[in-house]
């Protein structure tokens, strides 16, 4: 074994051994915050079950409301992340140590927060298991709890194997740490002594599986999308759903990735690790992706315009009437703005890539809205006689307590495990300054 890798290791363990298990005053209170809407949540919930959906605003025309628009989000930022996360490691990019295992941590608690959101939308919660005894294969729906199940597994093992090697490191360098911990450890590390063999194994089976979970992510993402596309609701019946679903989750999946390495650089300290290089680089992909993302979605609106169906000219009339600043905002503020920033160089600095990214993220969560909410106050058969409370929607108090809460929910187990292991991958830094010394000392033989 390489003595000097072994006391890098150490070195390593020692540098990052400040973010595992200790919190300050503040990580604390932050904490019992997130906590405290979680439970705030919980109460929502018990009243929303004892009660009914009659304590929510969906209605006859409006079963889906920010319950659903929640698990699109979720759901389309967890597919974001997986491709992303594959691309990284599939491809080997030089910088993907700073930032892939932010990624693989928002990609598995994405697909497990945003599937919640889909068993508030149920009404009969004692009947969820018949979606299971009697699936139609027909059914989108089916379709879909597979390919989120798969999915889930999938990036479930490919985050495991890619925290393998750091929980060996962290095994055999747990001196002074408690019992649990090293416990802990020695268990999921499943014997990994990083050795030649070990390691060029594990590195096949990682990249095979890099490769599985941008196939994975494609294909749920677009099962996802023909839940919509393949029914006649005007908004919804479109041919590049598909498509522009997938754009729409790269460019949230970018825009949170974002966010995120700005709040950890700046929390932790990690300046040197997570660069300014990073931030361009990531700008600069949500720059293409915004692009991409306000071409789809003026196809889509310019294609109902022009087509002067009715049942298109009215949901046009509802969100240029009701829905006319979420509309703005949606789709001017949240393309144009990021585009803007992010075009020319000279804005490029972190803190406006940031910002950029957080217009993109809030404007990408009310194009969800105005799909899915508009869209059903103008449905394709008008139910007849239906009184305005029962046509339009506005979300209760219950249902925006149950979405603070999901988001809750994932920033604390976010936290949770970045006290189990480093935010930055240390086999990744290991691995790397083993490449350069091999590389060195290639070029000194061949000199």
């Amino acid at each position: 074994m390489d003595v000097d890798m072994v006391g890098r290791k150490r070195e390593l363990v020692k540098e990052f051994s400040p973010m595992l298990g200790k919190s300050g005053p503040f990580s604390k209170y932050w904490i019992g915050f997130l906590i405290m809407v979680i439970l705030v949540g919980l109460v929502a919930f018990v009243l929303q079950v004892v009660k009914g959906h009659e304590i929510t605003g969906m209605r006859d025309n409006v079963v889906w409301g920010i319950y659903i628009i929640n698990f699109i989000f979720f759901v389309c930022l967890s597919y974001s992340g997986a491709f992303i996360s594959g691309i990284l490691h599939f491809f080997k990019t030089p910088w993907k140590n700073s930032v892939s295992r932010i990624v693989e941590i928002i990609t598995v608690l994405s697909l497990i927060i945003g599937p919640i959101f889909i068993l508030l939308c149920i009404g009969r919660l004692d009947r969820l298991h018949y979606l299971f005894i009697y699936p139609r294969i027909q059914s989108p729906i089916t379709w879909d709890i597979i390919a989120i199940l798969t999915d889930l597994i999938g990036c479930f093992i490919y985050l495991y194997l890619t925290f393998i090697p750091d929980f060996a490191i962290l095994r055999d360098n747990s001196e002074g740490t408690s019992n649990w911990r090293r416990k802990l450890y020695k268990t999921l590390a499943i014997g990994y002594m990083d050795t030649p063999t070990q390691r060029e194994r594990l590195h096949k089976i990682t990249r095979t599986m890099s490769a599985m979970v941008i196939v994975l992510a494609i294909v749920a993402y677009t099962v996802l999308a023909w839940i919509f596309s393949l029914t006649l609701q005007p908004g919804w019946n479109s041919t590049i759903f598909a498509p522009y679903f997938i754009i729409a989750g790269l460019y949230s999946g970018v825009g949170v990735i974002i966010i995120t390495m700005y709040l950890i650089r700046k929390y932790f300290k990690l300046d040197h690790y997570i660069r300014k290089i990073h931030f361009i680089g990531a700008g600069i992909v949500l720059l293409i992706i915004s692009l991409l993302f306000g071409y789809f979605t003026f196809s889509e609106y310019f294609s109902r315009w022009f087509s002067h169906k009715i049942q298109d000219i009215n949901l046009l009339d509802t969100l240029f009437t009701r829905y006319f600043w979420e509309f703005i905002f949606a789709n001017y503020i949240g393309v144009l703005v990021p585009i803007v920033i992010l075009f020319f160089k000279k804005f490029r600095t972190i803190k406006s890539i940031t910002f950029a990214a957080v217009i993109a993220v809030l404007g990408l969560w009310l194009n969800r809205y105005l799909i899915v909410v508009p869209t059903l106050e103008t449905p394709y058969l008008p139910i007849q006689d239906t009184r305005p409370e029962y046509l339009h929607y506005t979300a209760t108090w219950i249902e925006w307590a149950l979405s603070f809460a999901g988001v809750a929910a994932f920033i604390l187990f976010f936290i949770l495990i970045m006290r189990i292991v480093p935010i930055i991958p240390m086999s990744g830094i290991i691995d790397y300054e083993r490449e350069q010394k091999k590389h060195t000392k290639t070029i000194t033989q061949n000199r």
